[in-house]
């Protein structure tokens, strides 16, 4: 598959700009410019009717989160997506992903409460699995107090973000909570030492911005002992039973290395007979639904997670 003609534009872009490779920062200069990329690509900031700043409290301390309400919502209880941000478990916040948590409120006509969680290498794997965990019951437990419909709740993610919201359906599913569906957008979903040999992994090894280069960075900061590589808690694809799992819908690039783990998340779980949408966009690279302001392809995926949510998320009401 080859990249857009507007993909091959921002690549020629940050090009001409001299834009660092990760690889040549330490984490925590990679983590500035990444938090700076959504002002800069991310397109409009949605003007909400209320968006807050909360802290769950997780075993080792609080979580952040940041709670959004879009003009419009009705009184009492309404329903929630509870997202979480990638950047490959070392970079990434609210303030990064902040727009597209306006434009998924705004579209789908709900809350959206963003969960921030510990990054590595300061806290390895499996920190961020746990902190997402607890932030998601601690939602739960608090829910009418925030305004939620606790049985109208959805999760998904992006990237990392992805990979831990598949994560949170699974530990979920295990605890008899029915959650609505789940949404990955271009899910990591294998990081054992076998998953370099995906076809995508190969095929999309040079492709910014997550090269395979840039993937082993992130991934030697948060996967400090390979031995838990193993556990669904950090390669949710490797989970022994996928039955009973929500609905889920799963997007993928065509042109990233993480292609191919996402669509075999997909396939698996159509296989345990779970209900999927799913959908790849042929010439996008990853991270590509941060890239609003100059690739249409992100308001496409943009509507079809807005579409997937209001219909699982009003089904119950």
């Amino acid at each position: 598959m080859k990249p857009t003609p507007d993909v091959l534009k921002f690549s020629a872009s940050l090009e001409e700009a001299g834009a660092p490779n990760f690889t040549e920062l330490s984490i925590e200069q990679a983590r500035a410019p990444y938090r700076e990329q959504s002002a800069v690509f991310g397109g409009p900031q949605i003007e909400m009717a209320t968006v807050e700043d909360l802290a769950a409290e997780g075993p080792l301390g609080s979580i952040p989160l940041r709670h959004y309400r879009p003009h419009g919502l009705p009184q009492g209880s309404v329903p929630a997506l509870i997202y979480i941000h990638g950047g490959g478990w070392v970079i990434g916040d609210l303030e990064s992903h902040d727009r597209i948590c306006r434009q998924l409120a705004q579209r789908t006509g709900c809350a959206v409460v963003a969960v921030d969680y510990r990054l590595a290498p300061e806290h390895p794997a499996p920190a961020s699995s746990n902190d997402v965990i607890a932030a998601f019951w601690w939602i739960v437990a608090n829910a009418y107090t925030l305004g939620i419909d606790p049985e109208r709740i959805a999760v998904g993610g992006d990237s990392a973000g992805g990979s831990l919201s598949a994560v949170v359906a699974i530990a979920a599913r295990d605890a008899n909570f029915q959650l609505c569906c789940q949404v990955l957008i271009y899910p990591g979903t294998d990081n054992r030492e076998t998953a370099w040999n995906y076809p995508s992994r190969v095929r999309n090894a040079a492709m910014p911005p997550l090269t395979q280069e840039v993937m082993k960075y992130f991934l030697d900061a948060y996967l400090t002992d390979e031995t838990i590589a193993a556990h669904w808690h950090i390669s949710p694809l490797v989970v022994k039973e996928m039955a009973g799992l929500c609905p889920a819908l799963v997007i993928t690039a065509g042109c990233d290395v993480l292609h191919d783990e996402g669509s075999f998340y997909a396939e698996r779980l159509e296989q345990a007979g779970v209900e999927v949408m799913r959908r790849t966009f042929p010439g996008m690279i990853h991270g590509f639904i941060e890239l609003g302001a100059i690739l249409p392809e992100t308001f496409e995926a943009l509507d079809m997670i807005a579409l997937m949510l209001r219909q699982r998320l009003t089904a119950r009401s």
